[in-house]
């Protein structure tokens, strides 16, 4: 079980000892590029949690705001020669935040206790917000609203986050994916699908497209139709006694000795799921479990590129240009680049182009885009920019809150860009070459135009 106390003192020390204090981290920080102040830094932030961790300071309203300034894009961990594990400290430092109350207000807390502790601990209730905001949409009330002006006498801020409300798909994974798909043809592995949180909500699509490139790739997919958080929204804020709880519950979902992995297409998910082990190093009910888990987590391209990816015949097409975004969490928290590439490198009659600052944050981070807009505006103004200038009107990006944040862009400045999962891409490749496809076809929805 988890340690009482002060998360950072009860850290292992060497843990907080391995930054050398080189300096080679700052030009990768999105939050230090802006203000180029030493505390926005990871090395500054990792001097302040050592403080803590040495008696010298004290958790302060100051320290917890620098935590929660952290975009957490563990672009630091790519760039560091010492191999500093940021992400470990990002999370503890968060938690040592939380458990000083030093950000402790009555607002704060019925927020944090709604969504933390209430709506993404039972993803049943989290549907249920999907269904009031899918009606909300479909009766045309979210239109009417926008229309009528009276948004007009909210706070900026207020507007700025209604216009941020995402569009609930018509399906969710359940209604789209049966507990069970076979592999068309042969079966080659058992595997477990994760159909996530709002991923499940907002581009449940993908996770269709996700089981059906599986199933044609040999795999029988395993995917229950109620499922719970993985718990990296709750560990990357600061909960992290509810992420354990969440840790256990996937583990008794999805045992690991069942299955030949257990397959994320969220990349800050995944990032998240391949640490169960760290997360419940103390437990000694899960432990070994725990172990076994990371070991089977893959992300859909690592493991489409573990077991070769069945090729698409050659498709209907005029060499579509698709550019590709980084999730940060899968190229600097998975150390996967290549992958996503071989994904879309296989598909017929599609030109895949680089775009400059590919690995830069767009500013999504989780909850970054709500809590620190003005920052996440920036870079998502940047990534933009790049987008543009690779000139091609398809972009490709592996987690659902950076497909969220770059539509949500194109939309207000008017770009036509549709942005997809490259899984999506791959998906309608198979389908092209057959009338065959896995459920109804009526209930397929093929990426995101904006």
């Amino acid at each position: 079980m988890s340690l009482p106390g002060s998360h950072l003192k009860n850290l292992d020390y060497s843990v907080l000892q391995q930054c050398m204090h080189c300096g080679l981290c700052l030009p990768t920080c999105p939050t230090y590029d802006a203000t180029k102040l030493e505390r926005n830094s990871p090395r500054g932030r990792i001097s302040l949690m050592r403080a803590i961790a040495d008696g010298k300071l004290e958790a302060s309203k100051a320290f917890a705001e620098e935590m929660y300034y952290c975009l957490g894009c563990l672009a630091c961990m790519t760039a560091c020669p010492a191999g500093v594990n940021y992400a470990e400290l990002f999370e503890h430092a968060r938690a040592e935040a939380e458990q000083s109350r030093v950000m402790d207000s009555p607002f704060r807390r019925l927020i944090r206790g709604f969504t933390l502790h209430w709506l993404f601990m039972d993803l049943r209730r989290l549907q249920w917000v999907g269904l009031a905001i899918r009606l909300y949409q479909t009766l045309g009330l979210q239109a009417l609203l926008r229309n009528s002006g009276v948004l007009n006498l909210f706070p900026k801020r207020l507007r700025e986050l209604e216009a941020m409300t995402p569009a609930i798909q018509p399906e969710f994974s359940s209604e789209l994916i049966r507990p069970v798909t076979p592999p068309q043809g042969q079966r080659r592995y058992r595997v477990a699908m994760l159909i996530g949180c709002a991923q499940d909500l907002i581009f449940s699509d993908v996770n269709r497209d996700t089981v059906e490139v599986l199933s044609r790739n040999g795999c029988e997919v395993v995917t229950p139709p109620e499922q719970f958080c993985c718990g990296s929204l709750h560990a990357h804020n600061g909960e992290w006694e509810l992420a354990q709880v969440l840790a256990r519950k996937q583990i008794d979902q999805f045992p690991p000795d069942e299955f030949d992995a257990i397959i994320s297409n969220a990349a800050g998910c995944g990032s998240h799921l391949k640490h169960y082990s760290k997360l419940l190093e103390h437990d000694p009910v899960y432990r070994k479990s725990a172990e076994q888990w990371d070991r089977k987590l893959k992300d859909i391209h690592e493991w489409l590129a573990e077991i070769g990816i069945a090729a698409p015949a050659n498709r209907p097409g005029r060499g579509e240009a698709v550019a590709y975004h980084e999730a940060c969490h899968l190229c600097h928290g998975q150390q996967i680049t290549v992958q996503p590439r071989q994904v879309l490198r296989s598909i017929p009659n599609l030109k895949l182009r680089e775009i400059s600052e590919s690995t830069w944050c767009c500013g999504s981070a989780g909850i970054y885009n709500l809590i620190q807009p003005e920052m996440a505006g920036e870079l998502l103004e940047r990534k933009l920019k790049n987008i543009l200038a690779s000139d091609a009107q398809i972009l490709a990006t592996a987690n659902p809150g950076c497909m969220l944040q770059i539509i949500n862009g194109a939309k207000r400045q008017n770009i036509e860009l549709r942005v997809v999962h490259p899984v999506t891409l791959l998906a309608e490749a198979y389908r092209s070459e057959s009338s065959t496809r896995i459920g109804d076809p009526e209930t397929v929805r093929k990426g995101r135009a904006v």
